[in-house]
């Protein structure tokens, strides 16, 4: 609910977050916070060359208050994009941002912490975007701008390239302007551009002019055609801004562009036959797939099925514990046997944990038998498609043991494609894992729209064109050259090459791709000649002369990061950080270093940027190395839960969470957090369900905190039915149709933290061994080796609200019994308190 300087540990206290109505006191006060800071100029800046995006953002905000006040700049980023430059300008003094060596750079933001200084730009990851966040401090009537630049290679997928703005000034703003400059040496085929928060009113704002080779787009509403409405301080501009579009292509070598002793070559022919593919669905129904999960996943299932073609062959495996499947062998696409398989895939139930090794092995089994036996035609494209959610806790259950075996039964005869549904699987398994069988993973979000993001995966990969293609170019001409061979291209998507010349002198050179086709081989050749950009497009300015040669780095230094295997990773890891620097990319090897200016009222440190990695940090949090714990907060009227409060520990370094329940009549008030030199406390009252059970029972839930920080002043007491804040002799009311939020910056707890969940804030080593059968059959008991004692736990999942308020999510955990007898210093009932805001 809130965080300070010393808090930092998240208390979800209701799955209801709605905003703060502007009649209440508190929101008329952050209003007036607001105004003070007037961002008086926001301008994106986006030009394209041969699909190299280079996207400068702009801001600039002035202090109209009569003291300083910090000015935040946010901007979301493609994930795909490296950040290449920041800089501040304060009154004429401008702060540039220096990429360094990570380490470099981790060890002056922990000197910066030490002394007391604030450090850190937070970053947080979504589906699309990243987030980039600074503020500083500036002096009374003075103003600032920030600029931010970002370089990706826009990747065509489904038949486009996509540039994705997310533009949230949050106020009106005096100059607003979103600019995009496209060039394209093989001419657009098609260009569209519209935004999420457009309406009809403002489209026509949206202004295109698109010749053969160049666009140009921009959108500049003035501060009335922002207004929600006449008079209105509120802004519409509030979404996101999309241009998509594609380029000519015709059936010949492609597009190479050779610059200053730096090439590039796309590769997506036209106009080519699909190629049959024989694919197997290997679909985790194991317990922690109930609900939503596996209902988008059928709903998916049914309509990649529908979109089989008749020459296609298809298999189906589920595993939980163990593995079945639809039919022991591959199956020709026909309509009756699609029909049939639609209506397995209806039947199918959850239950058990999660033996992907076996299930995986099981599909390439399939694929390799349709081979030998020659059922599958001789010119098709074998793939094994994996949708699971978890890590992997039965038979073979060692990730690298599975990866070695799989790579071992594919053999390079196929791809394998790994959906992970939601945070918790283990994502950085499935990425290995794909791309050492020639494939991608791919992070299905939960959400509303989980089965359009597997159909539209599915859509990607749906149609091979050609399998087995090589690129060539002369050895003795060209040398560092990315990945020119590819397991299959699909239609819609392109190969993208890039290289360096041996004479930078050299204007031209032989090219040739080979590659399986349809019914044939396909072999084209063509002749590679130098663009002189300078002469194309003489007045633009963003086509430098180091153009082709930024786009090689950019997918070299991706391609070395990706790399899979222990022997490679030293040098390929080195060269990567070699070429981050060089090029001043900030990348997962390096951060941008921007000190800040220091003020009368508080020493600024420096401030570290980062390029965060898929699979290692995908949603908000505020250090990579503290201990999250979450305690489930809910009202037993509305919402269907186990019964008595659960708690759960999640330990990220660990890969792995704790569950305990207390079972204690209602009324009951615990303690959770309580640390006496930062002044947080934080107190949990029970109350009980409306519903007995049969056998007398009530079940409990936490229907009450207490809250206070000392160090703000600031007490709250929270209900089922609503929220009173006090500080300072006053008292507000918030119900839960309102929300209302303090923050301010902040560090760890100190080294003691007691409390149910604060004695884990500093984390918990344990060890479990054993495994063995438990009452449940899919709800294992193992040994777990904990603060010198053994205790029974039992494999088990705990409902977690936050995501979804209705259903919740099973999260796996290893539950310890007895009310955390074991787990938890002492026993339950020593952090019973006499009162809600008591200590004792």
């Amino acid at each position: 609910l809130f965080s300070s300087k010393h808090f930092k540990t998240l208390l979800f206290l209701s799955p209801f977050f709605h905003s703060l109505p502007v009649s209440h006191p508190l929101s008329l006060l952050l209003s007036l916070l607001l105004s003070q800071v007037e961002v008086y100029s926001l301008k994106v800046d986006c030009k394209v060359a041969s699909r190299f995006a280079h996207t400068v953002i702009t801001s600039s905000a002035l202090n109209k208050a009569n003291s300083s006040q910090e000015v935040f700049f946010e901007v979301d980023l493609p994930k795909t994009a490296f950040i290449t430059n920041f800089s501040m300008s304060i009154e004429g003094q401008t702060y540039t941002g220096e990429v360094k060596e990570k380490e470099k750079a981790k060890k002056q933001y922990q000197k910066a912490v030490s002394t007391g200084q604030t450090a850190g730009l937070v970053k947080a990851s979504g589906r699309k975007m990243e987030k980039f966040t600074v503020s500083v401090n500036i002096a009374a009537n003075s103003n600032v701008t920030f600029i931010l630049t970002h370089e990706e290679l826009l990747q065509r997928k489904l038949g486009q390239y996509e540039i994705m703005t997310r533009v949230k000034p949050k106020q009106l703003v005096q100059h607003f302007e979103i600019v995009a400059d496209i060039y394209e040496p093989q001419g657009i085929a098609f260009l569209e551009a519209y935004g999420t928060f457009i309406s009809n009113e403002l489209l026509p704002l949206v202004e295109k002019t698109v010749s053969d080779k160049k666009a140009h787009i921009s959108f500049c509403p003035t501060l009335d055609q922002q207004r929600k409405c006449l008079g209105c301080e509120g802004t519409l501009i509030d979404g996101d801004f999309f241009i998509k579009y594609d380029v000519n292509r015709a059936e010949t070598i492609g597009d190479i562009q050779i610059v200053n002793g730096y090439f590039v070559h796309f590769f997506a022919p036209s106009d080519l036959p699909r190629v049959p593919k024989n694919v197997v669905f290997v679909i985790d129904r194991s317990g922690s797939m109930s609900g939503i999960k596996m209902k988008q996943t059928k709903e998916a299932m049914l309509a990649i099925l529908n979109d089989l073609a008749e020459d296609d062959y298809f298999g189906i495996v589920l595993f939980d514990s163990s593995i079945s499947t639809w039919k022991e062998s591959l199956t020709k696409a026909t309509k009756e046997n699609v029909s049939k398989a639609q209506q397995f895939i209806q039947g199918i139930t959850v239950s058990g944990t999660t033996n992907i090794n076996d299930a995986v092995m099981k599909a390439v089994d399939m694929i390799m038998k349709g081979k030998r036996d020659k059922k599958v035609p001789e010119r098709s494209v074998s793939m094994v498609i994996l949708m699971t959610d978890g890590m992997p806790n039965s038979g073979e259950s060692s990730v690298p043991q599975i990866q070695e075996n799989v790579l071992l039964a594919m053999g390079g005869n196929m791809t394998l494609f790994c959906l992970g549904f939601g945070d918790d699987v283990d994502y950085s398994f499935l990425d290995v894992m794909s791309r050492q069988n020639k494939g991608l993973a791919r992070r299905i979000y939960e959400g509303s729209d989980a089965t359009v993001q597997l159909q539209g995966f599915y859509e990607e990969v749906a149609s091979p064109l050609l399998s087995e293609v090589d690129l060539r170019y002369p050895d003795n001409l060209v040398n560092s050259l990315t990945t020119s061979h590819y397991k299959q291209l699909f239609n819609g998507s392109e190969i993208v090459v890039a290289g360096r010349l041996t004479d930078y002198s050299l204007d031209n050179f032989l090219v040739e791709v080979f590659a399986h086709g349809y019914e044939e081989d396909f072999i084209i050749k063509g002749q590679a000649s130098a663009q002189e950009w300078d002469i194309l497009y003489p007045e633009q300015e963003y086509i430098f002369g180091d153009y082709t040669e930024r786009l090689w780095a950019y997918l070299t230094i991706q391609e070395l990061l990706k790399t899979g295997t222990a022997e490679e990773k030293g040098n390929a890891t080195a060269q990567a950080l070699e070429m981050s620097l060089q090029y001043s990319f900030v990348t997962p090897l390096t951060s941008m270093v921007v000190t800040k200016p220091e003020t009368d009222e508080e020493p600024e440190g420096p401030l570290i940027a980062d390029k965060l990695t898929e699979g290692i940090e995908t949603v908000p949090k505020m250090t990579t190395e503290m201990l999250y714990l979450y305690l489930v907060f809910s009202m037993p009227t509305m919402l269907s839960l186990d019964g008595d409060p659960h708690f759960m520990i999640e330990l990220p370094e660990q890969e792995d969470a704790l569950c305990f329940n207390i079972d204690d009549r209602p009324g009951t008030i615990f303690n959770l957090v309580r640390d006496q030199l930062a002044g947080i406390l934080v107190n949990g009252q029970t109350i009980g369900d409306k519903k007995v059970a049969p056998d007398g029972k009530v079940n409990t839930y936490f229907g009450r905190f207490g809250i206070v920080h000392q160090g703000l002043g600031v007490r709250l007491e929270v209900t089922t039915h609503d929220i009173t804040v006090s500080q300072d002799g006053k008292q507000a009311k918030l119900f839960w149709s309102d929300t209302a939020s303090l923050k301010g910056d902040s560090h760890i707890f100190s080294p003691r933290v007691p409390g149910l969940l604060g004695q884990f804030y500093h984390g918990v080593q344990f060890e479990v061994k054993d495994m063995r059968p438990g009452e449940v059959p899919e709800k294992p008991d193992a040994t777990m080796l904990v603060k010198g004692q053994e205790l029974t736990v039992t494999r088990g999942w705990q409902r977690d609200f936050r995501w979804d308020v209705k259903n919740g999510e099973n999260i796996p955990c290893w539950f310890i019994h007895s009310n955390g007898n074991g787990l938890i210093d002492g026993n339950h009932t020593d952090y019973i308190m006499s009162g809600l805001f008591k200590t004792v």
